[in-house]
């Protein structure tokens, strides 16, 4: 029987999923490595879409101490979206604080796993190799494609038109809505005002936001995009409430992810 891959998607999604990774993965914290690893595994908590790194616990040096983990609500959404409450575990395991910080980790009572602990992103800073990375680990079976489209789009904002493109590029990145980014000659820039919110993104970089009166950061462009985001540097990408049509037709704003 035929497999619809994106059915198969959410339908894994209640399991709990992982995979090696041939990394080396560090992580510091206050500029000491307190991390240093060459088994390390991805993990993605059911319904969790980003996974995070479980770790031998002979790798890690911390003085960490074992926790009941935080009350999970009796009915979840199927999806919780990246940096949602990091404290609700939808698997049995148990809670892992640092002095001064609070849970910074959690061992799964899963065997699979190999009694390996699971790393909250923060506080620390992480090292992929010798890269940087941001956000939360990079996913092996996410990618980016950026596409340079002729298609007609145009975005209205309250009504009024801000943007119109023959020249955009079309970003598609697995599991999000494809983006449509405008190229800023084609935007009415007047209209727009440098906002204060940054998001991170662990394939594309550090987002900057931009709003528009009545809609406040209802777009966002990358000054200074990692590799694979490259080709949209600058340009703009609008989000609800702002209304993106593509030949005529309304496309999904929404999100998570930007």
């Amino acid at each position: 029987m035929a497999i619809d891959l994106n059915e198969q998607w959410f339908r894994d999604l209640a399991e709990l999923r992982y995979g090696a990774t041939p990394k080396r993965v560090r992580a510091l914290l206050k500029g000491q490595t307190v991390l240093d690893t060459r088994d390390a595994v991805l993990v993605y908590e059911p319904r969790r879409v980003v996974p995070w790194y479980a770790v031998p616990p002979g790798d890690l040096h911390l003085n960490l101490t074992e926790h009941d983990p935080s009350p999970v609500p009796d009915s979840l959404p199927p999806v919780l979206a990246p940096h949602h409450h990091n404290e609700w575990h939808t698997v049995p395991g148990t809670s892992l604080h640092l002095d001064g910080y609070g849970e910074v980790a959690f061992r799964p009572d899963e065997p699979g796993l190999g009694g390996r602990i699971v790393l909250r992103w923060e506080p620390f800073d992480w090292l992929e190799e010798d890269e940087p990375a941001m956000g939360h680990p990079r996913d092996p079976f996410k990618r980016i494609d950026v596409l340079r489209s002729d298609r007609h789009v145009r975005v209205e904002v309250g009504g009024s038109t801000i943007a119109e493109s023959c020249r955009s590029m079309m970003l598609v990145e697995t599991g999000l809505p494809v983006r449509w980014y405008v190229p800023r000659a084609d935007v009415q820039l007047d209209a727009l005002q440098q906002s204060d919110k940054h998001t991170v993104c662990a394939y594309k970089g550090v987002a900057a936001y931009l709003s528009a009166e009545g809609a406040p950061d209802v777009a966002w462009f990358y000054p200074e995009p990692l590799n694979d985001a490259l080709p949209v540097k600058d340009s703009i990408c609008f989000w609800s409430p702002a209304r993106v049509y593509v030949d005529g037709e309304a496309v999904n704003t929404s999100m998570p992810g930007q």
